[in-house]
């Protein structure tokens, strides 16, 4: 029996990935577990998701819950919970209060479901992903955090969108930090297995302005609509299903590192990895050219102060 359990299930992400993965008819349980003052809520949102689901005869249980014992026997275990961003906020802004939460739910994890695969989509995601891992005490394969994904969806929804092409034929990637210092791999783009610096020569596209639209995503979002929600959702649900089907995809997303990647260490990065039933199998060595270099140097510069200062704080 495949079990997932999601903390901050009543949050918009949080509802969301519940209910997106249950869509998906590969796990067999999702608990939905929040503050006790949310407990009710949560059954409602569970009650709501029953009658959608009974339209595509999918038999996934859902169970509200304030109990830790019910993380128990989880493969899986979504941290969604936190202070989330509000018009012109910083990922950063978030750092203290979210490292509170998540260190707290990590430790309780660790208690309750040592065998799980810790996720984690708390903002600033690298900053939490090393929060996680120290709290929880997890192997660093265990300990994922969102991070990059999104972006690399998101910077591959644009491509295709601007060029009128299928999102199937174009393979890009973004690394660093899910935020201001996020690193686009133009360099090893492609577009139909063409190598985006050959391509743009026939087409007229705009990187520059592509790239911008990228960093700003999150922002453009939340200043239309309040909240990001169906784009962060199906990106988690998608990397709980690659692992519930040890798939064994190369995703990106935010680990800790030990030298894998021009050898930074001791800071949590977005960068790609193969995703497995087990959690992050390897890390994918990369090719960067001098400028991606220089950027993701100083995002691992730039999150690594902030997590040292986090870390700190917690005296983890």
């Amino acid at each position: 029996m495949v079990k997932v359990s999601i903390i901050g299930s009543t949050g918009i992400i949080g509802k969301n990935v519940a209910f997106t993965l249950a869509r998906e008819d590969t796990v067999d349980e999702i608990v939905m577990f929040s503050r006790p003052k949310s407990v009710d809520k949560a059954k409602g949102e569970t009650y709501d998701m029953y009658d959608a689901l009974a339209a595509r005869d999918i038999d996934c249980r859902l169970t509200p819950s304030c109990d830790f014992n019910d993380l128990t026997g989880s493969h899986i275990i979504l941290i969604a919970a936190g202070i989330h961003r509000e018009k012109g906020m910083k990922r950063l802004d978030l750092a203290i209060p979210n490292a509170e939460i998540v260190a707290n739910y990590s430790q309780k994890i660790a208690e309750y479901a040592p065998d799980s695969i810790i996720l984690v989509a708390t903002n600033p995601v690298d900053v939490m992903t090393t929060v996680a891992l120290k709290a929880s005490g997890f192997k660093k394969s265990k300990v994922i955090g969102v991070g990059n994904h999104l972006d690399s969806l998101r910077l591959k929804n644009y491509f295709s969108r601007q060029i009128d092409i299928n999102s199937s034929e174009v393979h890009t990637r973004v690394i660093g930090e899910h935020g201001d210092h996020m690193v686009p791999l133009l360099s090893s783009t492609t577009i139909g297995g063409i190598p985006l610096k050959y391509f743009v020569e026939y087409v007229d596209l705009d990187i520059r302005a592509l790239v911008e639209q990228l960093k700003n995503a999150g922002n453009t979002i939340i200043s239309k609509k309040g909240a990001t929600e169906y784009g962060p959702a199906f990106a988690i649900s998608n990397l709980m299903s690659t692992i519930i089907t040890d798939s064994h995809k190369v995703l990106t997303v935010s680990s800790y590192l030990d030298g894998e990647i021009e050898r930074v260490e001791d800071v949590s990065l977005g960068v790609p990895a193969v995703i497995s039933k087990k959690g992050v199998a390897m890390i994918v060595p990369i090719h960067m050219n001098d400028i991606e270099k220089r950027e993701f140097y100083a995002a691992a510069n730039t999150i690594s102060d902030v997590t040292d200062e986090v870390l700190t704080h917690l005296d983890l």
